[in-house]
């Protein structure tokens, strides 16, 4: 199995060391560099192209957030994971809208992390049930704004009780796929179709939910089941 070349970002020492060591010891993670500031990542990022960058989201100098998103101009094809103490669905939900792959907590079981990160390189949604209840707390808060008149601009717009009616027969039948956790390309397999069709298809889909990342389109449909009726 080839290795997975992770970069650490974070500002606490002993907390890095401890994921670097979890990541080594598992034989599939290898930390190729690890950061206390954010100033040089990103052209670190740009000379070696690691396969996955564990991010915390607080750090001194510079977000996490403002760092998810440089990465992603530049190198959309490199994993982002926030590794982060925030609860905040707020935070959730910017970094999943910036295209972060998963959002971790600091106190998440050590053998949970590696599963998680796992299923993120096979393609898999990256957030546990807890980051789901956030998520969905984090919609709710949206409808509330919504329902009085204001609105945040960095928000997405959920959809309403009809929003299937306006999706074609693939798009229905790509969201069911993503519904049961496939990756782009195993949807394709399943499909009869080449990725870059799928991918067409879930940028529609995106666009007619009011949603901005594929992962916060999948994290969606965790939290708003989908109807028995959709693919008639």
């Amino acid at each position: 199995m080839t290795d997975v070349n992770v970069m650490l970002v974070d500002d606490h020492p002993l907390f890095r060391r401890g994921v670097a060591e979890l990541l080594q010891d598992s034989g599939h993670f290898r930390v190729t560099a690890q950061f206390s500031h954010p100033d040089q990542v990103l052209e670190a990022v740009n000379d070696s192209v690691p396969d996955l960058v564990l991010l915390d989201l607080h750090m001194p100098g510079q977000s996490g957030l403002e760092l998810l998103q440089a990465i992603k101009e530049r190198h959309s094809g490199v994993k982002v994971v926030m590794l982060t103490a925030s609860d905040d669905p707020t935070h959730l939900m910017d970094a999943l809208r910036l295209g972060a792959e998963g959002y971790l907590l600091k106190d998440t079981e050590p053998g949970l992390i590696l599963e998680r990160l796992e299923s993120i390189l096979n393609g898999q949604l990256g957030l546990d049930d807890e980051m789901l209840l956030l998520l969905r707390e984090g919609l709710r808060r949206q409808d509330s704004l919504q329902d009085t008149g204001r609105s945040l601009p960095t928000s997405a717009s959920p959809a309403d009780e009809h929003w299937y009616a306006t999706l074609t027969e693939r798009e229905r039948e790509t969201l069911v796929w993503i519904s049961r956790g496939l990756s782009n390309k195993l949807i394709a397999r399943e499909m009869g179709i080449s990725d870059s069709t799928v991918k067409v298809y879930v940028k529609s889909l995106l666009r007619k939910l009011h949603l901005h990342s594929r992962l916060e389109l999948a994290a969606w449909v965790h939290t708003n089941p989908l109807p028995d009726n959709i693919l008639c």
